[in-house]
């Protein structure tokens, strides 16, 4: 199986796309973990993703695909895969396309995880960090024993930046904007799946294994 995993902040891509994997025995290639291995492995493209990471800029398109490209590529990926975190954009896509092709690949499908913006807010807003082993907890779902202290190493716990409501707004509307021509182009394509990310871990998953069967 060889899908496309795609939804926005906090809809979960990272927990479905760990048990899609293993439903399919097919790799998980989420872009943050491979790029970071890319530059830790010192990589033609890692380094070249490492010169704009050090300046703090984006890395560029052409590199990331690079990336992925490498990854693919190898024999590991050949039995299938779930690719976590790309493409976002369009022309991101266009070129993810022109990869597939060059590799021979068939895709089998393009999942999107549609979640609504209050439950979105309502996920990651509870959410809270250890500032010492940087253990997730979140207020409602996964509490910690004791309030504001860690269970682990009994650090103390704070909200990130990005976990404040108007900054989950913000990245919903950037999100939305992105990619609302996105799905737009897959579903063109006939390769799109839509679920409603908005229920329970386990539901959202048999919303998707049936989508795909």
């Amino acid at each position: 199986m060889k899908i496309i995993l795609l939804g926005g902040p906090g809809a979960g891509k990272g927990t479905q796309a760990q048990k899609l994997s293993q439903k399919y025995d097919a790799l998980h290639i989420a872009t943050g973990d491979i790029l970071r291995q890319a530059v830790k492995d010192k990589t033609e493209m890692g380094l070249m993703a490492k010169s704009y990471m050090d300046k703090g800029q984006l890395v560029p398109d052409d590199v990331v695909i690079g990336i992925i490209d490498d990854r693919l590529a190898q024999p590991d990926a050949s039995a299938g895969f779930v690719l976590d975190g790309f493409p976002r954009t369009v022309p991101q896509a266009n070129a993810l396309d022109k990869l597939i092709a060059k590799l021979d690949i068939s895709l089998d499908a393009v999942v999107n995880i549609d979640t609504s913006a209050d439950v979105v807010v309502e996920r990651l807003s509870g959410r809270r960090t250890c500032r010492d082993c940087q253990t997730v907890y979140h207020v409602t779902y996964s509490a910690p024993k004791k309030a504001g202290i860690c269970d682990k190493c009994g650090g103390q716990l704070y909200q990130r930046d990005d976990d404040h409501e108007k900054t989950i707004r913000e990245r919903l509307q950037v999100y939305e904007k992105q990619t609302a021509p996105l799905l737009d182009y897959y579903r063109g394509s006939g390769k799109l799946v839509e679920v409603s990310g908005n229920n329970a871990i386990e539901d959202v998953y048999a919303s998707i294994c049936r989508s795909l069967s």
